[in-house]
């Protein structure tokens, strides 16, 4: 009947309840993640639902994995608000919506924002390297959001509470 039934139950294999824990349980890979943390895991081996840990955010921004060339982050964008115009000359980006919609625009130049989409829940947005680019928050809830930077952008445990602490940081930090 099957091509190869003995593959079937071969092997273990990890039982993992979304509704109990966003991560795998400790017991499974030797490592304890108190459940919950959010906190940056870089550059160890890691697995997340990154859907569940995404939603769980609450901070402007928070470095959940930053690796040597890659860097990954959480984002919550409150009603009415936005990430803020910006441009990273050597980094590309990829942002995925979780929760919420809004609008994207991106352009050449800060004054020059010539696409403008709207984005919803499950929406990927792709940013090149040196575009201006810019998301408002269009909906009733905040947007839950992850971004991926290659390479990192923000320095490794970086967690902003709120839009002005980040501003501040960028400032300070100049990135």
């Amino acid at each position: 009947m099957y091509g190869h039934p003995h593959f079937y139950h071969h092997g273990y294999q990890p039982m993992y309840h979304h509704w109990q824990l966003p991560y795998w349980p400790h017991h499974h890979w030797g490592h304890h993640y108190e459940h919950n943390m959010i906190k940056d895991y870089g550059s160890q081996p890691f697995v997340v639902d990154i859907e569940e840990v995404t939603k769980q955010n609450n901070t402007f921004r928070t470095a959940l994995w930053t690796g040597q060339h890659l860097q990954l982050t959480l984002m919550s964008i409150g009603v009415g608000e936005d990430i803020g115009l910006e441009a990273h000359p050597n980094l590309d980006q990829f942002i995925r919506i979780e929760q919420g919609q809004g609008i994207v625009q991106m352009g050449d130049s800060p004054s020059h924002l010539n696409f403008q989409q709207e984005a919803f829940a499950d929406y990927a947005i792709f940013i090149p390297a040196g575009k201006w680019h810019n998301l408002t928050n269009t909906g009733n809830v905040p947007i839950k959001l992850y971004s991926i930077y290659a390479p990192p952008e923000h320095p490794y445990g970086t967690v902003h509470e709120t839009k002005d602490i980040a501003m501040a940081s960028e400032e300070h930090h100049h990135y």
